[in-house]
């Protein structure tokens, strides 16, 4: 499905798609500088040499949390909150002091184990296995799934794969099972790869891309074809208040509406 999820600024037109895909992609939504910055500072944290693919040895490294500045600056600009504002609401959503984990793929004929589709589940989290950590219908602990971009991402270099329209099936899939919701074991045994949607998506884009998708929204990582390492963030938006499907002013955010939309509530 060809890439054309692109848009400066959010209007009434990409809210709408939003809802009904699941997805925007913002362009130059940070500078590519700060990307540059931030490559520079994983780069180091790999301990690999950027100059000797012999040191690139593994599909997939993970950086953790890193509160340094370059970080916090290129989630922080003004184009992001205003389109957080849009997307969620203004005063719905909380000040991100960071860009979460960092996935880097490097080229690499092996298998990376991890790129199975899925969604980002967001409570429960002390469970020691991750595939009893849960999602419910009011996606609590996130407000948005975020993939940015700090290095230019084409097809061979593991984009990560979205599924357009997911969020709608997955909605209706948590409906049923209120504030508990359902583990991501329960979920994956219902089936990820037979989400209803509309083809599949690749995040490509140059540095300072931002990828802003509904909680919901299936995707996948896959193996890196390409000669130069991939360099994402996937933090989460988190919410101020939990996001609702049945807020009495009716004052629904985009999130909430596709939600809403899916359950057949308007």
């Amino acid at each position: 499905m060809p890439n054309d999820f692109s848009c400066p600024r959010l209007g009434a037109a990409d809210i709408e798609r939003f809802i009904a895909d699941g997805l925007v992609r913002i362009d130059h939504a940070f500078p590519t500088e700060l990307a540059a910055d931030c490559r520079a500072i994983l780069w180091r944290a790999t301990g690999c040499d950027p100059n000797d693919p012999t040191s690139w040895t593994q599909p997939v490294i993970r950086i953790g949390h890193l509160a340094l500045p370059p970080f916090r600056a290129a989630v922080n600009t003004p184009t992001l909150h205003a389109a957080f504002d849009a997307l969620v609401g203004p005063g719905r959503w909380l000040p991100c002091g960071g860009l979460g984990t960092f996935p880097i793929r490097f080229p690499s004929p092996d298998d990376p184990g991890d790129d199975g589709w899925h969604i980002d589940v967001s409570f429960g989290t002390e469970a020691p296995d991750f595939m009893q950590w849960r999602a419910n219908v009011h996606s609590k602990g996130r407000a948005l799934l975020m993939l940015f971009l700090l290095s230019d991402v084409g097809e061979a270099d593991a984009p990560t794969r979205l599924r357009p329209g997911s969020h709608l099936d997955i909605a209706r899939r948590l409906a049923p099972h209120g504030e508990d919701g359902l583990t991501l074991g329960e979920l994956a045994a219902s089936g990820f790869e037979d989400a209803p949607g509309h083809g599949e998506v690749l995040a490509t884009g140059a540095a300072g891309t931002v990828y802003l998708c509904h909680p919901f929204l299936v995707h996948a990582a896959q193996p890196h074809r390409g000669m130069r390492p991939r360099f994402l963030a996937q933090p989460p938006l988190l919410p101020a208040a939990e996001l609702r499907i049945d807020r009495e002013s009716g004052d629904f955010s985009p999130v909430e509406r596709a939600t809403r939309r899916a359950l057949g509530l308007g």
